[in-house]
């Protein structure tokens, strides 16, 4: 998403530009991708704060962003299963039966993830 214009002068102006050799520009780059900034937020940390370490963000493994996708499915279930016990509710027709449902459901995503957890460093 693009940043917002400042109207009042402060906010980003005109860019600057300079050169670099391959090889330090090859060494450059790979510290950018290694912050997990962009070129810009990397150049106006580290000169403008007098950084000359960048310290990285940590890196997700593969069974951490699967995790991260089966949190985000796992929310919408639990949406799912929110907005039917409130729709009952406001019905009057919350049975028993119905809440026992429900709380299936919850019992069984929890075990879900507490196993899913167990496995992810």
């Amino acid at each position: 998403m693009p940043r917002k214009k400042s109207h009042d002068g402060a906010g980003l102006g005109k860019p600057i530009a300079f050169r670099l050799s391959e090889a330090d520009r090859e060494a450059y780059l790979a510290k950018v991708v290694a912050s997990g900034l962009t070129q810009s937020e990397f150049f106006r940390q580290a000169v403008l704060t007098n950084r000359t370490q960048v310290i990285a963000r940590p890196v997700s493994s593969a069974d951490r962003k699967r995790l991260l996708y089966i949190f985000s499915k796992t929310s919408n279930n639990l949406n799912q299963i929110a907005h039917r016990a409130n729709a009952e509710h406001v019905r009057g027709k919350l049975s028993e039966a119905t809440y026992e449902q429900l709380l299936t459901q919850l019992q069984m995503i929890a075990r879900y993830l507490n196993s899913t957890l167990g496995k992810v460093d």
